[in-house]
């Protein structure tokens, strides 16, 4: 008896994904029952196909994978992905396919990080603005770029090619003055922008193309155009599986409902989840609209809300904050904080919260910070704050630059010493942190060199040589008997470290820069430091950052006829570095399903992206405009891209139905998190000193403050 698809659809917490696991597990069950002694081969067959299991991102794909594992207790495999980590998967296991069919060299696909694939776009397509001197400032240039590269994205996602991307944007937008305000010639004017994004963009993919490197705008359009088409594959498809469980697919792109749409045409077994107030990536190239007609090749299933704030308060919240005209008094479950200056707001909630998890109304884990934009200033002053109470927060993704931490700094101005040519990039106040942070001495649990010493060898005794500098012997301090035994003899050993690695180099014994940080790290750094997850996770960064790039370089090395010398593409790497657009993402503890005692502190997107609920929630800078605007969550000219999009210009008053739109499912999606109460955390200004009415003041005067007598 062949099972019936199912569509499960409700709205935050209503037990979606529960539903999922069950019908995983009923699945399986089902298919050990067709077992018969006639059919025990296929059977056998059935059960050996591998099952689809898809989930919005990787925390989610983690903790799905882990609930089905369990509902099964381990009888039956399932591999749990992302949507984008599945079309790159299939990309690179059917490339064959691709290049005889694009004509392309037979070579394994490389795949571009954002930041290499913005550098090498930029370099590629600058010569299209050097008739224009000075038309470009450098941030202008780089929001250009990132624009552009996006555009491949979106389309991709979407089921759109990149030929049509031209008159997309000359249909949809009036002027594309988020670029033409910043450019310093008008000349650039008279040139199609919408044509010549679209014209660098065909050249971008063929460039990619020839050489075997893929981004992720490239991943999306073969998988749609090329790969999903292909009979051959399409076969593999239908024998590899015969069953399909999505999560959460109102954060799917356009073209995996087409995917889903065509095992379900060749008897695959499929459930899908579906939030309206969830849309978390929907500007992020997820098309929900489009995803939620899968729902009429299935058996519909609506969930119900349980009691709690959002089923009992939601429609409220949401009429409060759409209507300035509308007062009303909130009940108790509401409070806020309020301050004059947002510095003052900042340290009243941490006291707050240290104050309540200290007289033991909450736990840490039970508590947290969502902000519509969290800035240094906010993160920094709860990290002190809480941290000076022993309490431990952790900043959800927080995208920390490489630069800034020290090791990382030290290891690169180690490798200039190493390699010849690379003296200009050296400050001496880098050589000065250099010194300190590698002569730490575990024993003592503090620097040899401490940064005064520091300072005065790196005065005396650094000796610039734009193609070879030198740390000079410490003798040539006038007063070096000041420095002290322990650290000129530490400096001695660092120099001798030095020298005799780049005698290493020079002899071709150590043929690459990421022997030399290895070799830095194992002898310099972890045998001196108890290193944090926070350092470990920057070293592992930054290694894998070095390969990458060695491996792209060595990739285009193969198509240019200059020989670039190692120096040179050091010398790259360090200013890419030095942008501080490359971050360290370390990968979430794994806690075998016990909550992490800690606060939590997100953004809004951040924090839907997490699917996670707390007793209590602080919802900071609620008066601030953020709240209703996409910001960094919604990509340029993002809606043109959707199959719903009328063809027609996009206006303001789009803009604010979408933004409008949008401001309802954060307040009925963060509701649904919320077990007890919501503290609103307002100041009348800003962090610029501007005064704050944004949408969400309402809602802050018409719920009870919180009367603070003794701050911590």
């Amino acid at each position: 008896m062949k099972l019936e698809s199912l569509w499960i659809e409700g709205t935050t917490r209503t037990g979606k994904t529960s539903q999922l696991v069950r019908e995983f597990s009923h699945w399986v069950d089902h298919k050990r029952q067709e077992k018969t002694p006639s059919c025990v081969g296929s059977v056998t067959k059935n059960l050996a196909s591998s099952v689809l299991v898809l989930s919005a991102n990787d925390d989610n794909r983690r903790q799905l994978a882990d609930r089905l594992s369990s509902a099964v207790r381990g009888s039956y495999p399932t591999h749990c992905k992302t949507p984008l980590g599945f079309i790159r998967e299939e990309v690179e296991l059917f490339w064959p396919l691709l290049f005889e069919e694009l004509s392309l060299k037979a070579q394994f696909p490389l795949l571009l990080r954002p930041e290499t694939e913005q550098t090498l776009a930029t370099q590629l397509w600058r010569s299209h603005w050097d008739d224009y001197p000075g038309t470009l400032t450098d941030h202008s240039e780089f929001r250009f770029v990132r624009q552009t590269l996006d555009l491949l994205q979106l389309a991709g996602a979407s089921g759109v090619m990149v030929e049509d991307i031209p008159y997309i944007l000359e249909q949809g937008l009036e002027q594309e003055g988020q670029f033409l305000d910043e450019v310093k010639n008008s000349e650039i004017a008279l040139i199609s922008l919408p044509q010549l994004r679209g014209d660098l963009i065909v050249e971008w993919q063929q460039w990619c193309l020839q050489r075997g490197l893929l981004t992720y705008g490239l991943v999306y359009t073969l998988y749609w155009r090329y790969l999903l088409p292909n009979p051959q594959y399409q076969h593999h498809l239908i024998s590899r599986y015969q069953g399909i469980f999505a999560d959460d697919i109102d954060d799917y792109p356009a073209i995996a409902k087409d995917l889903f749409q065509f095992l379900l045409d060749h008897e695959a077994f499929g459930v899908f989840t579906y939030n309206p107030d969830g849309k978390i990536r929907l500007g992020l190239n997820a098309d929900p609209e489009y995803l939620s007609q899968l729902a009429s090749s299935c058996k519909a299933k609506q969930l119900e809300n349980y009691p709690r704030i959002q089923s009992n308060y939601s429609d409220l919240i949401v009429k409060l904050s759409t209507d300035p005209l509308l007062v009303e008094e909130l009940p108790d479950c509401f409070a806020s904080l309020q301050t004059n200056s947002r510095g003052e707001l900042l340290r009243k909630t941490a006291n707050f919260i240290v104050d309540a998890i200290n007289n033991k109304e909450i736990n840490p884990e039970e508590i947290a910070i969502i902000s519509p934009g969290l800035d240094d200033i906010a993160r920094y002053t709860f990290l002190e704050i809480l941290g000076a109470s022993n309490i431990t927060i952790q900043a959800i993704n927080e995208q920390r630059s490489l630069i800034s931490f020290p090791l990382v700094k030290a290891l690169l101005t180690l490798l200039s010493f190493v390699y010849l040519g690379l003296g200009r990039i050296i400050r001496e106040d880098d050589i000065a942190q250099m010194l300190t942070i590698l002569s730490y001495d575990c024993q003592e649990k503090k620097p040899a060199i401490d940064p005064v010493r520091a300072g005065l060898i790196a005065d005396s005794c650094y000796l610039f040589d734009e193609n070879n500098p030198q740390l000079l012997p410490i003798e040539e301090y006038p007063r070096w008997d000041r420095i002290g035994y322990r650290a000129a003899e530490t400096y001695y050993q660092l120099c001798q470290w030095i020298k005799v690695t780049a005698e290493q180099v020079k002899q071709d014994i150590i043929t690459n820069p990421m022997s030399v940080l290895d070799k830095a790290i194992k002898e310099l750094i972890e045998v001196k430091y108890k290193l944090s997850y926070e350092q470990l996770s920057a070293l592992r960064e930054l290694t894998e950052t070095t390969q990458h790039f060695w491996e792209i370089n060595r990739r285009l090395q193969q198509y240019e006829s200059e020989i670039k010398y190692p120096q040179d593409t050091l010398k790259s790497f360090i200013k890419l570095l030095r942008k501080g657009t490359i971050t360290a993402n370390p990968r979430p503890f794994y806690y075998l399903g016990q909550k992490p005692n800690y606060v939590t502190l997100a953004t809004i997107f951040q924090y839907r992206s997490l699917r996670s609920h707390h007793r209590w929630q602080f919802w900071l800078d609620t008066s601030s405009n953020l709240w209703e605007k996409g910001g960094a969550s919604v990509l340029f000219s993002a809606p043109l891209f959707l199959q719903e999009w009328s063809g027609c210009t996009l206006s303001s008053e789009d803009e604010f139905e979408a933004d409008l739109a949008r401001l309802k499912r954060i307040l009925r999606d963060l509701l649904g998190r919320v077990g007890e109460k919501v503290i609103l955390c307002h100041s009348d200004l800003s962090v610029k000193g501007t005064e704050q009415t944004g949408s969400l003041l309402t809602l802050v005067n018409g719920c009870q403050e919180i009367e603070i007598i003794n701050m911590s």
